[in-house]
């Protein structure tokens, strides 16, 4: 009954994620967040009330569970968008709330000691109850009725001291004062390197360009999601699954494969050695879970890097460099934001994959003492890899998108994960307990996890060859410039 009401919270958690993704998307994190936290509160509580009289009230569990699953994907799905308050860190702190996600599970072990050492487990629920009580305050109070919006899509005003402005005729008042406003609207949009008190000098036909572009349209959801950089991360995000949640369902039995050497070895003395050495090893599994909070920021360190030493596109004040009293100056080819996002990204990936691949390797080596590494490698990956793909999305697509875009890749995971249990019944059936062949076939799969790094690869470089040909046209006029002055 309770692996029954196990498997409906899984599934519940599981397939919620694209609806929930859709209405964060349409509504903002706010009423979902504050829509799970009473929903798991709800499931604590009921949990508590099921456990005083488990005869009669035994079948709450099921609605309990089913709660707890919706509301904990609601509280993790609403977090994800709170790292695009912290700016070029973005990707630095969403890897740290994916990893502390990851790692939750070593607070059960905290849990049953508490237990154990005579705390009714009915205290205990009610008491996690109320920490979901705190929850739904906090984000009652502090949390605004807007999705946060990613960095490069906010609007702010950057106070500048104009010591300087070229204009090409003599203008009046009310003019000078229109210019200047147009400015101030084209300084907070276009000029990230700019610091507060430096010398500005922008002439007005920049000024009046700035003016007239029309404003930026909204990229369709279609185009998200019918994009090659989408599309090649649901292979990659599916096979890892299928790869990580196979050994976590197949772990125990691997381990009693090593240490009895097949079903047909098996005696009653090596049945209990494997019984001892299975637990041991699984204690010491659960306890490295806590790696995922640890090693998850250097993901997101990766994604960051250099992002705030970037502009956004080249444009003519980028390509042109600064401009004093009218006359343009050569500058140092700038570093654009979207080509480094890419480079971050394949060197995630790329960094993931071979982790994954050492992983399969580590697997395939019957080493009792070699699995302590295993078990490292697989708490990386499981990391690292939620958190690459949850900042490429953030960095790539708009932050309207994200939300729908993450639950229908979770969706899709969750279908490959579904694979896992084929793949075991063989193990332990035909294959008598051996897992060599089923981790060798997961080893040449996960070699397909280099084919988005690739994509990404070239992608960039045919952006690079977009920007060069761009850069290379102010160039040429520029240098006419400069022998007319």
């Amino acid at each position: 009954m309770l692996n029954l009401g196990f498997t409906i919270g899984s599934f519940v958690l599981s397939a919620t994620t694209l609806p929930l993704g859709i209405l964060m998307d349409r509504f903002g994190p706010r009423p979902t967040r504050l829509v799970g936290s009473a929903s798991f509160a709800a499931s604590c509580a009921l949990m508590a009330l099921a456990s005083r009289d488990t005869r009669v009230l035994s079948p709450l569990i099921f609605l309990a569970l089913s709660l707890n699953g919706f509301g904990g994907i609601c509280l993790t799905f609403s977090s994800l968008t709170l790292p695009n308050m912290f700016g070029s860190l973005r990707s630095t702190f969403m890897a740290l709330m994916i990893g502390s996600y990851a790692s939750s599970a070593i607070t059960f072990p905290g849990v049953k000691l508490i237990y154990d050492a005579g705390v009714s487990f009915v205290v205990i629920m009610f008491t996690w109850s109320g920490l979901a009580c705190l929850i739904f305050l906090n984000c009652a109070l502090n949390w605004p009725g807007e999705a946060f919006p990613a960095p490069e899509e906010v609007n702010y005003t950057k106070k500048i001291k104009l010591r300087g402005l070229a204009l090409d005729h003599k203008v009046t008042g009310d003019r000078f004062y229109t210019h200047v406003t147009i400015v101030g609207q084209r300084l907070s949009q276009k000029a990230p390197s700019l610091e507060e008190g430096a010398d500005v000098f922008i002439s007005s036909q920049d000024v009046r360009g700035a003016s007239e572009s029309p404003p930026e349209k909204s990229v369709p959801f279609r185009q998200s999601l019918c994009s090659p950089i989408f599309l090649w991360s649901l292979l990659t995000m599916g096979m890892t699954q299928l790869r990580v949640i196979f050994y976590m369902a197949a772990m125990n039995k691997m381990l009693e494969y090593l240490v009895t050497g097949g079903q047909e070895h098996e005696t009653d003395i090596l049945r209990k050695r494997a019984a001892e050495t299975v637990g041991f090893y699984s204690s010491i599994f659960g306890a490295m879970q806590l790696l995922c909070l640890l090693t998850c920021p250097l993901i997101g360190y990766i994604m960051d890097w250099r992002i705030k030493d970037c502009v956004d596109a080249p444009s003519d004040g980028t390509a042109l460099g600064d401009t004093r009293d009218g006359v343009a100056t050569k500058s140092a080819r700038p570093r654009y934001r979207k080509i480094q996002k890419l480079t971050n990204a394949i060197n995630a990936f790329t960094l993931t994959n071979f982790l994954l691949v050492g992983f399969g390797i580590t697997c395939l080596i019957n080493s009792l003492h070699l699995q302590f590494v295993t078990f490292v490698l697989h708490t990386m990956v499981r990391g690292f890899y939620h958190s690459a793909c949850g900042s490429l999305y953030a960095a790539v697509f708009p932050s309207n998108h994200f939300g729908t875009l993450t639950g229908l890749q979770s969706l899709i995971s969750a279908v490959f994960a579904l694979l896992q249990q084929p793949l075991f019944m063989a193990m332990v059936g035909p294959l008598k307990g051996e897992p060599f062949w089923v981790n060798l076939g997961l080893l040449l799969l996960s070699l397909l996890g280099f084919l988005l790094p690739s994509y990404l690869f070239y992608h960039r470089a045919r952006l690079q060859r977009e920007y060069a040909t761009y850069w290379e046209g102010p160039k040429k006029v520029l240098g006419g410039s400069e022998v007319t002055a």
